[in-house]
């Protein structure tokens, strides 16, 4: 098994180094890691937040494992050459359409929410956000002077059927795997793409007659993320607004550092990263919670390298290091991240 690890920008290379550590205790000499430069790390050595080389890497690989992107240094560039392209580019360029961002409320960490222990209760949910389409990707867009000459900026929210068609099927056959709840999230009362995006879902439930789909607008999800995150089980929502709600259900499991998330094609090849971003203020100094590296870990050998009881022993020796009491400071602990690191991996034994 052949993976490229990116570890990119800030906390990228600290947490990174834990997952590969204990990937490479549960499965030993069958995985290899290439490394490759990707965002700010990538541009101050080749002018590229995205090498060719990178990217040539990548496709060869059986998977990535990505760390963060985001660099102050870099903020003055031009759009094109920020790190945060990088992992916009890879989407685009490896067709990674489906992402699946689980959250799981592990007890110990109850109190670590800023939400009522009893709304948060018994939280397990899946979004699947659409990742190639939507503002991030529609054209036309730019900035530009409007006849009084005033300055605009523009972004286009743009879907096909094609592509709500298959996001949608991954989002029912992700049900299916769980309880067989699915709720689509779209703003369609005002939103001619969420319109589509609606009548689309409708088509495809057609297929699935063993799942139950709801509707909900996206205002009002936010609001029911806050308020009972328990009565979700699979989301599937658009790019735009799968970004919004998976940070904010990491208010429901006590830490975004908590939160991984897989980015799959249609082959099933798929990028792997935690959902946070690459917190500058403090790399380097072994305050970063490694766990939702280390759990994106599990995902990779769940969902790409088809390995269910590994992905699984990881994830029950995150909780068993939890249930000890392991914490690093965004669950109130004082643990580095390499301790973090070492307690899932005694954990393992």
């Amino acid at each position: 098994m052949r993976i490229a690890l990116l570890a990119g920008d800030g906390i990228g290379p600290e947490i990174t180094a834990e997952a590969v550590k204990i990937l490479k205790a549960v499965v030993g000499q069958e995985i290899e890691f290439d490394e490759a430069l990707i965002g700010g790390a990538a541009w101050k050595v080749t002018g590229s937040p995205l090498p060719e080389e990178t990217l040539k890497l990548c496709r060869s690989t059986d998977a990535i494992l990505f760390g963060s992107v985001g660099d102050p240094e870099c903020d003055h560039l031009e759009r094109a050459l920020r790190p945060e392209q990088a992992i916009l580019g890879l989407r685009r360029e490896l067709d990674l359409f489906a992402n699946l961002r689980p959250a799981r409320l592990f007890p110990e960490l109850q109190a670590e929410s800023p939400l009522k222990e009893n709304r948060i209760s018994g939280t397990d949910l899946m979004i699947v956000r659409e990742l190639t389409g939507d503002v991030y990707f529609g054209t036309p867009r730019g900035q530009r002077k409007d006849d009084q000459n005033r300055r605009e900026g523009f972004d286009t929210m743009r879907y096909n059927e094609d592509e709500v068609r298959r996001i949608a099927r991954i989002g029912f056959e992700t049900a299916r795997t769980r309880s067989s709840n699915l709720c689509s999230i779209d703003k369609s009362n005002v939103l001619e793409t969420s319109q589509l995006w609606r009548t689309i879902v409708l088509e495809v439930a057609q297929e699935y007659p063993d799942v139950a789909l709801s509707h909900m607008y996206v205002d009002n999800a936010a609001m029911q993320l806050v308020r009972a995150p328990d009565q979700f089980d699979v989301i599937i929502t658009g790019n735009l607004f799968g970004d919004i709600l998976s940070d904010l259900a990491s208010a429901c499991v006590g830490s975004i550092g908590l939160l991984p998330s897989a980015s799959l094609n249609s082959e099933n090849k798929g990028l792997y990263e935690p959902i946070h971003g690459s917190a500058p203020d403090i790399a380097g100094q072994g305050k970063a919670n490694p766990l939702g590296t280390i759990l994106s870990g599990a995902m990779m050998l769940r969902y790409t390298l088809k390995r269910e009881d590994d992905a699984a022993r990881i994830e029950k020796a995150v909780a068993t290091a939890l249930e000890k009491g392991a914490r690093t400071a965004d669950l109130g602990g004082n643990m580095s991240t390499s301790e973090m690191g070492n307690a899932v991996l005694a954990a393992l034994n």
